[in-house]
């Protein structure tokens, strides 16, 4: 695809306003038309298909003129105003007998306006049906009748793309030069109706799907070329945009209420959301962007190298304060070298460093510098890493930070008591991680941190009678909600809402049954009544039989003292287990409080080790699970991503034992906060480095280690006649060593306590060893 031409730009050139100048002196031009046409000539303004681009070329000049350039000629006769659109001489006749579903529609076709005739009915449904009528729509244009044997369905129109959007500049990643360079491959769907009296399920998401199907090849022969991209808006207030997500198409963000005219900021429409659809999948690549810029896909290791990482992912962070931004980016590098440390530790005797992590950490509490918008850098490159994915596991799970120790912080809750019925005084962090199905973390999606506050002695209401936004249970269905509108930026990627024993509630099964567009897979806590079936749940599981057996790696778990309202519960080291597995179809009934609502059709997965090793607890397991599991590969998918729930405990054991976020020492809850955000991020990427090294080691090891990081592991492997590293699974066992793992023939692969203390120790050797090249050693 050619550029576009840059009308105005070449003609406001000094020398070109110069060469309009002599041509008008000279008197040759009666009209500003033909005064255009010698400007195409001259200049070479031609489109795809060859044509001189008169309108484009006479726009320019009308602009310049208005600027004070020159004076235009009039313009030809007849030129003036415009004409009232073509209409039919009578209102289009209903449609008749439309059935409620599209795939019962018959004749479904779209049908590319082409004749006088067509036109009219296009315009008179627009006209009489459309909010925003038939136009006039600019630029290269097509228009489609939505034609069956009930009659005329409705219409689409395409048209020239909005010159600026913010929201789809962004996600495309141009600046203003690549912009007006390629604008031209993106077109806008400027008109998508079905009419008023027409309700069949399905039938615009299909439309929109068969428009697709046809609109680039029916542009390419009108106009010479193959568009890239298509636009669209919803007018939310009217629509909710689901027939857009059902037909795959991105939502990219919001308009400012600004329409095309609108040249002095006056902002008077509605504010509408934007989806995109990509005809060519490339097209980033095709108009010459550098790899990995707006916001496409991202691979899991892109950007992760220790020169870079912190800039990628806490870069840009919206803090009210650029010097802010780049104060948290040094800060988080910083202290990802040696995780473990106070900052006080990590700045390595660097007083001004240390006040200058302090004053940004105790920012006035209404700052912006918060937890959301410190992670909001990272959120964008998590969703960027999961577009990337065909499936994301996306993990919720809470955990107590215990901070009893710090007496005078204030804004602290209660976390519990302990077994002598001391209160403890904490925070309670609530997450939700995206995991890859192969078990890479893809980052944290949301991350809330609350100080629990006790039911008031005064409040004597009991469970059933609290509503479910006061429950400490609710904040389950906050988070996933947050996935459910996430879900429209990537219609593409299947999301599953991961959840162990807290999630079984009835209220969040209720919510994914208003929206399924992300699914739930959730181990039931409750063993509770079924509709029509006189046993609970987990009895008529247990007497079902078995329909096959399944081998799964159960994840090691750490030891709990029983707290408040928790039992107590004993390690468990990771082995393989023999389950056999059975699945069936199942009703859930409602709770008696919510008796209105209507039962629950869903999927249980029971699993059970029937030989469990000597001393050691059988795993018994009941998923429940929106998914269908209609087959034992089903099931065992279900059971293998439950599996990798545990990937969140394991974050969170590098968050307590390897950051050390439960010793830190702030004076107030919100300044706890800020930190533990920081290290959220850094106890990702240590557990990614680890995963990256036994999942992916054919890598190469520059995708997570510096130069520095690299040469002086290669002195250190060639000192201890090792083979020095080249791939990443080389370089990262090679840390492992240095962090004491031993890697006998019968040792597991190095774990996350071992790789983050062979970081540490690999930094103070990498200090050393740039000191002793500086010196020439």
């Amino acid at each position: 695809m050619n550029k576009q031409n840059q009308i105005k730009r070449t003609l406001s050139q000094p020398a070109n306003i110069k060469y309009i100048q002599e041509q008008l002196a000279g008197g040759q031009f009666p009209n500003r038309s033909k005064l255009s046409l010698a400007a195409c000539e001259h200049f070479g303004f031609r489109d795809a298909r060859g044509r001189a681009q008169r309108g484009g070329c006479l726009k320019a000049l009308r602009e310049l003129e208005a600027a004070g350039h020159f004076v235009l000629p009039a313009a030809a006769p007849g030129g003036t105003g415009r004409s009232s659109p073509r209409r039919l001489s009578a209102p289009l006749a209903p449609t008749v007998d439309v059935p409620g579903e599209a795939r019962d529609v018959r004749g479904l076709t779209l049908e590319l306006v082409r004749t006088p005739g067509q036109m009219r009915i296009w315009n008179e449904m627009m006209i009489g049906e459309h909010p925003q009528g038939a136009g006039p729509l600019v630029g290269r244009q097509l228009r489609y009748l939505i034609g069956s044997d009930h009659g005329w369905l409705g219409g689409l129109g395409f048209a020239a793309a909005a010159r600026h959007l913010e929201a789809r500049d962004k996600w495309i990643g141009w600046d203003g030069e690549r912009r007006r360079e390629y604008l031209h491959a993106v077109v806008g769907m400027s008109r998508f109706l079905i009419r008023p009296g027409v309700e069949c399920r399905n039938l615009a998401s299909k439309v929109l799907g068969m428009s697709l199907a046809v609109m680039p090849d029916d542009f390419e022969r009108q106009y010479n070329y193959r568009p890239w991209l298509v636009e669209s808006f919803v007018d939310t207030s009217r629509h909710s945009g689901a027939c857009y997500r059902a037909a795959n198409w991105i939502f990219v963000g919001e308009t400012k209420g600004r329409g095309r005219q609108d040249r002095h900021a006056q902002a008077a429409l509605s504010v509408k959301a934007i989806y995109v659809y990509p005809i060519e999948g490339d097209f980033r690549e095709r108009m010459g962007l550098e790899p990995g810029a707006g916001l496409g896909a991202l691979d899991v290791a892109d950007g992760l190298d220790a020169d870079r990482w912190a800039q990628n992912e806490f870069g840009g962070a919206p803090l009210g304060d650029a010097r802010l931004g780049k104060r948290l980016v040094s800060v988080a590098a910083a202290k990802a070298e040696v995780p473990d440390r106070a900052y006080s530790g990590v700045a390595k005797g660097d007083w001004p460093a240390v006040k200058a992590y302090y004053r940004m950490i105790d920012q006035p509490e209404e700052s912006a510098l918060d937890m959301p918008n410190i992670l909001l850098p990272h959120r964008r490159r998590t969703v960027r890493r999961m577009l990337g994915q065909k499936t994301v596991l996306c993990v919720q799970d809470g955990s107590d930070l215990n901070y009893n120790a710090l007496d005078k912080c204030r804004g602290l809750g209660s976390i519990g008591t302990n077994q002598t019925g001391a209160a403890s005084r904490g925070l309670h962090l609530h997450t939700t991680l995206a995991i890859a199905p192969n078990g890479l973390p893809l980052g944290i999606l949301r991350a809330d941190c609350t100080a629990p506050e006790g039911k008031s002695p005064e409040d004597n209401r009991s469970p059933d009678q609290i509503p479910i936004e006061e429950k400490k249970t609710f904040r389950w269905i906050e988070h996933h909600r947050e996935l459910v509108r996430l879900s429209a930026q990537m219609p593409h990627t299947r999301l599953i809402d991961v959840c162990d024993r807290e999630a079984d509630f009835f209220e969040l099964f209720d919510e994914q049954r208003r929206d399924p567009r992300v699914e739930l897979l959730v181990r039931a806590k409750n063993d509770r009544l079924l509709e029509g079936n006189s046993l609970k749940l987990f009895e008529t599981l247990r007497q079902a039989p078995v329909q096959c057996r399944v081998r799964v790696q159960v994840p090691r778990q750490s030891a709990r003292p029983k707290k408040s309202g928790q039992q107590a519960r004993a390690r468990r080291p990771g082995r393989m287990a023999d389950l056999a597995v059975h699945w069936q179809r199942i009703r859930l009934r409602p709770p008696r409080h919510l008796k209105d609502k209507e039962p629950i059709d869903i999927w249980v997965v029971h699993a059970v080790e029937e030989n469990p090793p000597r001393d050691a607890v059988p795993v018994e397991w009941f998923l429940l699970t929106t998914l269908d599991v209609d087959s034992a590969e089903d099931a065992e998918r279900c059971l293998r991503w439950y599996c990798l729930r545990w990937r969140i405990e394991d974050w969170h054991r590098v968050l307590k034992t390897g950051c050390r976020i439960e010793k830190l020492a702030h004076e107030t809850a919100e300044r706890l906060r800020r930190a533990i955000a920081i290290n959220l991020v850094i106890a990702w990427r240590i557990m990614l480095m680890t995963l990256l090294g036994r999942e992916t080691p054919e890598l190469p090891a520059e995708v997570l280690f510096s130069d520095v990081e690299l040469r002086t592991l290669r002195a250190y492997a060639k000192k201890k006649e090792m083979t020095p590293p080249v791939l990443l699974g080389e370089a990262v066992r090679l840390v492992a060593k240095i962090g004491g793992y031993l890697g006998r023939n019968n040792d597991p692969p190095p774990g996350h306590q071992v790789i983050w203390q062979g970081y540490a120790v690999l930094q103070f050797m990498c200090t050393g060893f740039a000191l002793l090249e500086d010196e020439g050693g």
